[in-house]
């Protein structure tokens, strides 16, 4: 068995990112969630023009510099001008705009005087009551955001919100971003059967593959879902033949333990696959089977990748065990990251563990790395985590239910006592304790 670090180590560093030979333009009202494929800089001054910050008036700072409430100072109004249109009439001595946030500035005028600080006259003259701190108060300039050709946001980011808003503030319509990786997911066994289906003694249904098809779509790839596989070596063979040319990454479980039925691993060797990790110190998680299909080396992939340059050079297959809790513990643990650093991020796609107190004593054999499930919350002085009710056998998924992270018991530890810390691997949002 590797270490869990060890195993992070090898699986990180098989992972290849797309390049830019795998990205697309895409409209940018579907780039939420996308890797941006290409640096953007500005094509336009931001502010596009000098505009007012305020709701006021916009007047020459020499006109009002020295007015106060006891020695207001009276102004000629020439015309008001809404946001989004173009001022008609400069502003000469003695003159103001009426002027709303957003509006333009008119030529002659280089400060805006706040709403509150004026009073109108009937005879359409303003009356101001008391002088800006400065010359340019309430005023945004153009360019002082950014000036055209300002590098705005770096290659390899995740589009967001505030990502998506500056691209269009620019002007951007479209924006180059890498394609989703493309990830095959299987299951392995006889007894298995797809949800819905009724049950004969001895059958189980299937849970991982819609529960990994969903973790997969948040990782930011596009699950490709091939069912059902009987414990046959031929069936296993030709299952993985069909992942490997449709997709960059293979999940499968089951198959991948010491039983008389598990053949997952004899097939990827016969197939030509390179493997570089069947067992991790982990529980639950132990029977992890990883390799690569290289197409240098021949094996299952080079005949339908030698073809498309687009493709990453190896194509990755994870041996996920079959159990349930498992299945997804160690999706979590490596796969996830897997596929965000193959996404094309630069950074930030590295698992997430965060400190917490303990609410529970937390026990484990001490054999292997143990990470035990439940919530971490944000308490009063940081997080805190609650293991899990219920049996915690990679079996029971049931008591999974709401759980967003793993408290990780060290290899050699057998108990991390309550109240103490823990290292905690986060997989989900973390809510504020009630």
């Amino acid at each position: 068995m590797l270490p869990v670090a060890q195993a992070e180590t090898v699986i990180f560093e098989l992972v290849q990112p797309l390049g830019i030979q795998d990205s697309e333009t895409v409209d940018l009202v579907a780039a939420g969630g996308r890797i941006l494929a290409i640096a953007v800089s500005s094509p336009l001054d931001v502010p596009h023009w000098d505009n007012s910050s305020m709701d006021g008036y916009a007047v020459r700072f020499v006109d009002v510099q020295f007015c106060q409430p006891e020695q207001p100072v009276t102004l000629t109004l020439v015309e008001a001008i809404p946001a989004g249109h173009l001022p008609q009439h400069p502003i000469a001595p003695g003159q103001a705009s009426r002027i709303l946030t957003g509006s333009m500035m008119p030529t002659g005028a280089d400060t805006v005087v706040i709403q509150e600080q004026t009073r109108s006259h009937e005879t359409g003259q303003i009356v101001i009551l008391a002088a800006p701190s400065e010359r340019g108060a309430n005023v945004r300039h153009r360019g002082a955001f950014c000036q055209a050709g300002t590098a705005l946001l770096s290659a390899r980011i995740e589009l967001q919100a505030p990502e998506l808003a500056i691209l269009a503030a620019v002007g951007c319509s479209k924006v180059q971003v890498y394609r989703r990786p493309r990830v095959a997911i299987f299951s392995t066994g006889d007894e298995l059967v797809p949800p819905g289906q009724s049950l004969k003694p001895g059958q189980i249904v299937d849970s991982n593959q819609v529960a990994l098809a969903l973790l997969v779509a948040q990782s930011g790839a596009e699950p490709l879902m091939l069912g059902i596989v009987p414990d046959r070596p031929e069936q296993v063979s030709r299952a993985i033949v069909e992942a490997v040319a449709t997709a960059d990454v293979v999940l499968s479980t089951g198959g991948v333990s010491v039983g008389d039925y598990d053949y997952v691993e004899q097939m990827l060797a016969s197939l030509g696959a390179t493997i570089h990790v069947r067992s991790v110190a982990i529980k639950p998680g132990k029977p992890l089977t990883v390799a690569t299909f290289d197409p240098e080396k021949g094996g299952a992939a080079e005949d339908q990748n030698a073809a498309n340059a687009s493709e990453p050079r190896s194509k990755l297959y994870f041996g996920l065990p079959g159990n349930p809790v498992s299945s997804l513990a160690t999706f979590w643990r490596f796969v996830q990251p897997a596929l965000r650093k193959l996404s094309g991020l630069a950074a930030g796609w590295e698992p997430t563990f965060v400190s917490a107190q303990v609410r529970q004593p937390l026990r484990s054999d001490g054999k292997r790395e143990t990470y035990l499930w439940g919530r971490l919350v944000q308490g009063q002085a940081g997080y805190e985590f609650e293991v899990a009710g219920g049996s915690h056998s990679s079996g029971n998924l049931i008591n999974l239910s709401q759980t967003n992270g793993f408290a990780v018991v060290p290899l050699g530890v057998e108990t991390i006592a309550q109240g103490m810390s823990a290292q905690v691997l986060q997989v989900g949002q973390v809510m504020r304790s009630i």
